[in-house]
């Protein structure tokens, strides 16, 4: 396996002292599990934050190899993590789509969608303009699992609040079901500073 592509970051799990097994969700290769040397490290710390854009080297020699990369910082989200909002948001979104998508099968539709979603989280002046889109993307998700419908027409901050309500059910049973991790707990967190806006 070779790759070199831009890459959300999703998720980055610590290995040994100083290296990380990162999951990097690119538009044409799907998800990729890879060990990044050095991860931890203070040049790469600030590199290795799930939502980060990157450009990913991805390396193995086998197919039954874990994949080394190397990684190059495009586009950071760490300004926004003091935000606890914005934060809350970027950890359930990532969280989500490290648990759920598999690896190595393409969903360019959700790579697009979640790189839109992480540019407004970053970007809108507040919730208001970026809520919408988390509901559409959860949507997106489950229906690009094979347990949604169609896009929702969202006209504000209390219909986007409405969907995000309704898809917690469909997440937890088919997206989350037989995660080990409790990622809904990122859900929970991120749904209660939404309701205080309401």
């Amino acid at each position: 396996m070779q790759l070199r592509a831009p890459a959300i970051l999703i998720a980055a799990r610590s290995h040994g002292e100083t290296a990380v097994i990162a999951r990097l969700f690119t538009e044409k290769s799907g998800v990729a599990a890879a060990y990044v040397a050095g991860g931890r490290g203070r040049q790469l710390r600030p590199v290795v934050i799930p939502g980060n854009l990157v450009e990913a080297e991805i390396r193995a020699k086998s197919d039954s190899q874990l994949p080394f990369a190397r990684l190059e910082l495009a586009r950071s989200r760490g300004p926004w993590l003091t935000e606890p909002l914005p934060a809350a948001a970027i950890a359930w979104t990532c969280a989500l789509t490290a648990s759920v998508l598999p690896e190595r099968s393409p969903y360019p539709s959700l790579y697009q969608a979640l790189s839109a979603l992480l540019d407004a989280i970053c970007n809108a002046p507040s919730a208001r303009g970026w809520a919408p889109a988390l509901a559409s993307y959860e949507v997106l998700l489950l229906r690009e699992m094979g347990y949604g419908g169609a896009k929702p027409e969202i006209a504000g901050l209390e219909q986007a609040l409405e969907i995000l309500r309704a898809s917690e059910a469909l997440i937890a049973r088919y997206l989350l079901a037989d995660t080990r991790a409790d990622v809904l707990a990122a859900r929970s967190l991120l749904m209660q500073r939404l309701e205080r806006m309401a």
